[in-house]
């Protein structure tokens, strides 16, 4: 569902919002994005979070260059708002921003989940910082990138 705003919204009316976290361990958030072969989505609310599903991936994803092994990636998790990460490669990040998707760093690689989520509820609840607001913006496209995201294929 979504509200007048075009904001994705659970059947209390809340705004909701899909987090994504990629992890070895599914407590930290210690994985590169292009090397991680779990990423954690969960969905949140100003009253809380739950686990959604764990998303797995396969083959071979250290550096090499390959930009192609982070498409099923991104296909993943296009509808979740924030992806939180150790590292990013910048390519990467870019087709993330241009899906909509905000990558965010980690402070370090012992930051757990559940803290991050926690603080992500009460922002919810008092004022979000402006880059928080505009990644709860409802997520748009226009015909030049569907035509491009058709190319791409």
């Amino acid at each position: 569902m979504t509200n007048d705003k075009g904001q994705r919204t659970n059947d209390k009316g809340q705004i909701t919002m899909k987090i994504a976290f990629t992890t070895s361990d599914r407590v930290h958030i210690n994985a590169h994005f292009g090397w991680a072969k779990m990423i954690d989505v969960y969905e949140i609310t100003d009253e809380g979070y739950h686990f959604v599903e764990t998303l797995n991936f396969e083959g071979e994803l250290k550096e090499d260059g390959n930009e192609d092994k982070i498409t099923p990636k991104l296909e993943a998790i296009g509808d979740c708002t924030i992806v939180y990460v150790t590292a990013i490669g910048g390519s990467a990040a870019a087709r993330l921003i241009k899906k909509g998707v905000t990558p965010v760093k980690a402070r370090s690689e012992e930051e757990e989940i559940s803290e991050v989520l926690n603080k992500l509820v009460k922002t919810l609840k008092g004022n979000p910082p402006p880059w928080l607001r505009k990644a709860l913006q409802p997520k748009s496209t226009n015909f030049a990138d569907e035509i491009e995201d058709e190319a791409t294929v």
